[in-house]
């Protein structure tokens, strides 16, 4: 059963298309291959090092004029915390190679799709910026 989940998942991936799937108490979604909806969080892999995509996220909230900013900065992880129009925004980012960098966002008290999809799009922006 397993087996088919999981080819069923990765035949939806190579199509492009979106789904979502609850396992074992977790909701888990892909949506166009490129982004990973899990628990309310939408995360992507950006293509650079863990620096210029921290700096990306930093820049990210501070032309949504965020307030309240909490950043927490570790060696190979971080995480920044803030209020963007009365809503809660949680990004956290991880490094997995020198050249790959996870970014994780959440908004609000359940997770907005649409506004962490907006907050990726800025990070994106800003890293093609540098």
């Amino acid at each position: 059963m397993k087996n088919k989940i999981l080819l069923l998942v990765v035949l939806m991936i190579l199509a492009g298309c979106s789904m979502a799937v609850n396992f074992q108490g977790k909701v888990a979604g892909i949506s166009s291959g490129k982004f990973f909806y899990q628990d309310g969080s939408l995360i992507t892999e950006y293509k650079a090092d863990i620096d210029p995509v921290w700096k990306a996220c930093e820049n990210s909230l501070t032309e949504l004029k965020a307030t309240d900013i909490q950043k927490e900065r570790k060696i190979s992880t971080g995480e920044i915390k803030a209020f963007v129009r009365e809503e809660n925004v949680t990004i956290k980012v991880e490094y997995l190679d020198r050249s790959l960098t996870s970014v994780s966002v959440f908004v609000g008290a359940v997770g907005n799709h649409m506004a962490s999809r907006m907050i990726h799009d800025k990070i994106a922006a800003n890293l093609t910026a540098r």
